[in-house]
């Protein structure tokens, strides 16, 4: 597999990783939510409480990627595998 291949893959794989890290959280908080904190609360609370576990959901997946991320760039050689998602940009003449 090329560079170019292995560059896509990797995106999608991670992009789908994301996800259900973010399901799993949201899930996981959800459960928890409906068995300790849902009875004693009331009703009109579980819409403010579900937005909040959907924002929070996203927000601790975005430090669980990043902390993933930071484990697999000291392992991995990223530039031996993976080619940049964005070129080079054009080179700016240097001013004399």
């Amino acid at each position: 597999m090329n560079k170019k291949l292995n560059t896509v893959l990797f995106v999608l794989g991670a992009t789908l990783v994301n996800m259900v890290m973010m399901i799993l959280l949201f899930l996981t908080g959800f459960i928890l939510y409906g068995a300790f904190l849902a009875p004693r609360l009331p009703p009109e609370v579980n819409s403010i409480a579900l937005l909040i576990l959907f924002i929070g959901s996203i927000i601790g997946t975005y430090f669980l990627y990043h902390r993933i991320m930071g484990y697999l760039s000291n392992k991995v050689n990223w530039d031996k595998y993976f080619s940049p998602l964005f070129g080079r940009g054009p080179s700016r003449p240097k001013d004399e």
